[in-house]
């Protein structure tokens, strides 16, 4: 797989009749290893291990309803109450990061109105604070750490 500019971790991974699969530590099992998926559980323990993120308030594969479909958010991170707190889109390392994919977490974000939207292909990582009274968003400089989270 490809190199990430993300800390490495001790990834579990496993074969069976000639697929390659990596332990997802949030849905306790092992999912088909794809280029996302090595972004996703890359930068899930970029979030546990370096940015304090707790894995009790994350679920990876969040269904979500919008209009009349269907679609899922790849990472959550709740609060206590299950409000949606971060949302995080993942795309493999050769995806450019576009509008595109910005709008895509935006539609997400239309139905859990979560504080911070992440995107990232493995490479290149995104962070924005959205202001609701101000029908924006703020660009961050870094993933911020759990503890300043607002």
């Amino acid at each position: 797989m490809t190199a990430l500019n993300l800390p490495p971790f001790e990834a579990r991974l496993a074969e069976r009749q000639g697929r390659r699969f990596i332990f997802d530590i949030l849905r306790r099992r092992y999912v088909a290893l794809t280029p996302e998926e090595w972004v996703r559980q890359h930068f899930v323990h970029y979030l546990l291990e370096h940015k304090g993120y707790p894995a009790a308030l994350m679920v990876n594969e969040v269904q979500v309803k919008l209009n009349a479909t269907r679609k899922r958010c790849d990472t959550v991170l709740y609060r206590r109450d299950l409000s949606a707190r971060v949302i995080v889109e993942y795309k493999a390392p050769e995806v450019e990061i576009t509008q595109a994919v910005f709008n895509q977490i935006m539609r997400y974000n239309m139905v859990l109105r979560a504080d911070y939207l992440m995107v990232s292909n493995g490479i290149r990582h995104f962070c924005c604070r959205m202001d609701y009274a101000n029908n924006s968003s703020i660009f961050l400089p870094d993933i911020p750490h759990f503890t300043a989270l607002q």
